[in-house]
């Protein structure tokens, strides 16, 4: 993917949120702002340009001038801390952005005759905060500006969109989907808990908690924590996952993710076996009388000749 530094922008008064910190209310349980920065990790320097505040990676600060400036300000401020060939914008309430919209957007940022590329909601109204750019047509554009106008201050964004040969990308409904209202805070922790997408978010939320950076096939564990539940006992399930996951651990201590996924896939494969083991006995055992509690089983029962049994020979 191409090289690139991004800019979040994270100030603003957030008046319709009635003066809340916005980059720091929860969406499923992470700051929105960190959610922004989970789909841009693979950024060579990230610069935020708002209040400082703890974050789940490190970025580099700072603010506009004056502040509360505005975008373009903003902008023209978290600018001066990038070097890289291409600069991703970015606002701090994306809840749903992800990283194959990071890649998208990139991708048509580097075509050539494109001095960038910038998302279309599902209206077709441009977010030219969800879009990447070319840091020399940027900076020329933002100097010509300041010249014009005297200042960055106050200034709407399209005033720089318009001077630049942008790519559209419909990124979808969700790209796009920014929080400005409490009703789009709760549309959207509502949208994560949806039927199709809860799972998704949830293990998305527990590897950026735990700073995991791993991908595993999810429907694998979820098979393995259904025959464990069903062949051996309901608890074995959540025990046996934990031990999988403490077995692909050490197996592939001190490798890379791709290494550590198949020491996942493999443990999970030698735990269903077993529990697909343990299951045929017991319905062999089921099948043949010996099971359950009809006597049949280890040593300490009744003999069939009416002796108590000793358990041993």
């Amino acid at each position: 993917m191409t090289a690139y530094d991004v800019i979040v922008l994270a100030g603003g008064a957030a008046k319709r949120l009635g003066g809340a910190d916005k980059p720091g209310v929860r969406v499923g349980g992470r700051a929105l702002l960190d959610r922004v920065l989970a789909a841009c990790d693979g950024a060579a320097r990230t610069v935020v340009v708002g209040g400082r505040r703890a974050t789940a990676r490190p970025v580099f600060w700072t603010r506009e001038v004056p502040q509360g400036g505005g975008p373009l300000a903003a902008l023209g401020a978290g600018l001066k801390l990038t070097t890289a060939e291409h600069v991703l914008v970015l606002s701090a309430d994306l809840p749903f952005l992800g990283p194959g919209t990071v890649k998208a957007l990139l991708a048509a940022a580097g075509q050539p005759g494109r001095e960038g590329a910038l998302c279309t909601d599902p209206d077709g109204r441009d977010q030219p905060l969800v879009a990447a750019y070319r840091a020399e047509p940027l900076r020329r554009e933002l100097a010509l500006i300041a010249t014009e106008y005297g200042s960055l201050a106050g200034l709407p964004l399209r005033i720089l969109t318009a001077e630049l040969g942008l790519a559209r990308i419909d990124a979808g409904p969700d790209a796009a989907f920014d929080c400005d209202t409490w009703d789009d805070i709760a549309a959207a922790r509502a949208r994560i808990r949806e039927h199709g997408a809860v799972l998704d978010e949830w293990i998305t939320s527990v590897k950026n908690e735990l700073g995991i950076e791993l991908d595993v096939d999810t429907g694998v564990l979820l098979d393995l924590a259904r025959d464990a539940a069903h062949g051996v006992a309901r608890p074995a399930a959540p025990l046996t996952t934990f031990l999988v996951g403490y077995a692909a651990a050490r197996a592939s201590a001190g490798a890379g993710p791709d290494e550590a996924a198949a020491a996942v896939a493999e443990a999970s494969r030698k735990a269903t076996a077993l529990a697909l083991r343990w299951e045929a006995e017991a319905e062999e055992a089921e099948s043949t009388g010996q099971g359950g509690d009809d006597g049949g089983g280890p040593a300490g029962g009744s003999k069939s000749d009416g002796r108590e049994g000793t358990g041993t020979p």
